[in-house]
């Protein structure tokens, strides 16, 4: 069942790629948090896109945003990409239970066992605002989630 605009933003803890425990719900009351879900490190499209998160998306340094994107990759794979490409924001490794929080958000492909390209914007209450869900090949617009996050403030 997918996540839908005003629904209660399921609750997740998942290590980040230096191995610290994240937990989504340690955010609320401080944060607008960007979820972004990917299928796989090292890929061309989310590359693209987490490079493209890296530089063309500002809201990353401001105090009330909180960027945190989750594939199935291990924290080691999260590590050696963050390293490789200088992510300094939160790669979540959704690896064991294998794809259990992209289930949780209705963006896990049970075919090809990665997430799909879905990105929430969650509000400082913990509830979803806005939410974009796109097939594995096809990259989102960035301008998107900025525009929605505009809309918070």
């Amino acid at each position: 069942m997918a996540v839908e605009v005003g629904d209660e933003a399921p609750d997740f803890e998942l290590k980040d790629q230096h191995g610290t425990p994240v937990k989504l719900s340690g955010f609320r009351g401080s944060k607008n948090v960007v979820l972004v879900f990917y299928p796989l490190a090292f890929s061309g499209v989310c590359t693209g896109e987490l490079c493209a998160m890296r530089d063309e998306f500002p809201e990353v340094s401001r105090d009330d945003v909180e960027l945190l994107t989750v594939s199935v990759d291990s924290t080691f794979t999260h590590r050696a990409w963050a390293d490789a490409e200088h992510y300094e924001f939160g790669l979540l490794s959704d690896f064991w239970p294998h794809g259990e929080v992209a289930k949780a958000y209705g963006v896990f492909d049970e075919k090809m066992g990665i997430a799909t390209r879905g990105t929430f914007i969650i509000d400082k209450n913990g509830v979803v605002r806005w939410r974009v869900v796109n097939p594995i090949p096809q990259a989102r617009d960035i301008a998107e989630y900025q525009k929605a996050l505009a809309e918070l403030d």
